[in-house]
């Protein structure tokens, strides 16, 4: 069967569970969990599988699902990838009013797409077809936005990452597949944009210790904590000319604890902060002069400071071969004015450690609208945030796997990785041990 008409059978079974994948979509979206906690859509992935008799297993990095589908020929494996969690967003109307969930990034509509491809594979039975492998998951996790629960997992073995697809590329979970293929919603005049890169970071906890003392009777006998902080957060901004403007470096803290009353000089002061950047070096640069400005205002006030440093994201990297399949698929269905290119995103994903492994693909479908991580966003396109995306992911991977998978197998050979799994792991362990 040649692989135009592939993709048209492959478009057809999309459409025939277009309202299916819609109610998908609008369904996780009035359910929104955080990370790690996505019990009850891990449970929804869990029941499409079973109902399209798809084996899989559960509770993959607590509540991680992965799923597999076998082509003709094994040659090689494609993982496609939907995102679990939201994030906490109280002002949303859909938000969970006990936690604060809510889905202001659009991950809901890489679920609902997600299972709306494997719904077409199923039906039309087109991996026999093509030689190779289609593995679905459904990953914890991405936001990685409450530090203090993450530590308690991470102390307590549950987790070896604080995000979902760091915590399986360390699972082990990633080592037999080839090819990564996911999509985020977007919100701008282009239904579709492709290629582009991303911000890394990584973390900050920051804490400065001085001494109390009656702030009003005997300021002098204590060690003013805040001031220690004050004055780190003044010298990190005394560095912000040092950084080059093609590094993207942003860093952003934010001081969660400045003291216990009024009236005491502070002695417990606390800061959690992120620093971004568009290569791994100059974030290891950036935060090496982050972290002296921090020890410097210790000093000046006579205070201590301890930095702990935590994984945050890698820059992600683009797949040119991959984006191209994508942008070709997306430029026939929609139009050559419909699809743009991504540029640089100083914003950060965990899709950027995975892209550092094997060839990845991250491109924007629209039909949303209003600002992404805000009670703003809403889906006012269905049929082009969740349906369109199941067509698009399955026509590149009918271009991956026919014909032998010959240009699967392309990309493959052609992608030169920044790290192995050993070299990547390492590298975040010599940052944590710093």
């Amino acid at each position: 069967m040649s692989p135009e008409k592939m993709k048209e059978l492959l478009c057809k079974a999309v459409d025939k569970r277009a309202e299916e994948i819609k109610a998908i979509g609008r369904d996780i979206f009035a359910h929104p969990e955080l990370g790690y906690r996505e019990h009850r859509t891990s449970e929804l992935v869990q029941k499409n599988f079973a109902n399209l008799g798809i084996p899989y297993r559960a509770g993959i990095s607590i509540t991680g699902v992965r799923g597999e589908l076998k082509g003709r020929a094994s040659s090689v494996r494609v993982a496609v990838l939907g995102e679990l969690d939201g994030l906490i967003c109280p002002q949303h109307p859909y938000a969970d009013p006990n936690t604060g969930a809510a889905h202001a990034c659009g991950h809901n509509a890489q679920i609902a797409a997600m299972l709306g491809l494997a719904m077409a594979l199923v039906e039309t039975g087109l991996l026999s077809e093509l030689n190779g492998d289609v593995v679905f998951m459904a990953v914890p996790a991405e936001e990685a936005i409450e530090a203090e629960y993450e530590r308690k997992l991470l102390e307590e073995g549950k987790i070896k990452f604080a995000t979902g697809k760091q915590d399986f590329i360390a699972l082990g979970e990633f080592d037999d597949i080839d090819l990564a293929l996911m999509f985020h919603s977007g919100g701008d005049e282009k239904k579709v944009k492709v290629g582009g890169t991303h911000n890394g970071n990584i973390k900050k906890f920051v804490q400065y210790r001085g001494r109390e003392a009656h702030a009003g009777g005997k300021p002098h006998e204590g060690i003013n904590a805040l001031n220690a902080a004050l004055m780190g957060l003044l010298g990190i901004h005394a560095q912000r000319e040092t950084f080059r403007d093609e590094d993207y470096i942003r860093i952003h803290p934010i001081i969660i604890k400045g003291g216990d009353a009024v009236n005491i000089v502070p002695s417990d002061v606390r800061i959690d902060m992120q620093v971004r950047g568009a290569s791994f070096q100059a974030i290891l640069d950036a935060s090496r002069k982050v972290d002296r400005a921090l020890e410097a205002g210790a000093m000046a006030i006579g205070a201590e400071v301890e930095i702990t440093n935590s994984p945050g994201y890698m820059p992600r990297v683009d797949c040119p071969p991959l984006s191209n399949l994508f942008r070709d698929n997306a430029v026939a269905l929609l139009g050559e004015d419909a699809v743009g290119e991504t540029g640089h995103r100083p914003s950060s994903t965990d899709a950027g450690d995975l892209s550092q492994l094997i060839p990845t693909i991250h491109p924007y479908v629209n039909g949303a609208e209003g600002s992404f991580h805000s009670s703003e966003l809403t889906f006012v396109d269905e049929d082009l945030a969740y349906v369109m995306p199941a067509k698009l992911l399955g026509m590149t991977l009918i271009d991956l796997l026919c014909e032998g998978a010959k240009k699967a197998l392309a990309c493959k050979a052609s992608y030169k990785p920044a790290f192995t799994k050993d070299s990547y792991l390492a590298a975040w362990e010599e940052l944590v041990a710093k």
